[in-house]
């Protein structure tokens, strides 16, 4: 009975650790992608400046600001 009792509480640690590692490297890349996104305004001028356009301020901050509102919707 005693080795069953160590099996069962080293499967149920297993298991919390892992739930418990989900769950923190979860929250720490929300906030690492919140401080860093994935897109910057010049990658952003750099593309459409590829794509033959001609990009202007005006529709530079448009385009950040619907890609903000769609990262915000999502949550």
């Amino acid at each position: 009975m005693n080795t069953s009792i160590w099996i069962l509480i080293v499967i149920l640690a297993a298991v919390l650790g892992a739930v418990a590692g989900f769950f923190l490297a979860r929250r720490s890349m929300q906030t690492y992608l919140k401080n860093n996104p994935p897109i910057s305004e010049e990658m952003m001028k750099s593309m459409m400046t590829s794509m033959g356009q001609k990009p202007s301020q005006k529709r530079l901050n448009q385009m950040m600001a619907q890609m903000k509102a769609q990262s915000s919707a999502k949550k």
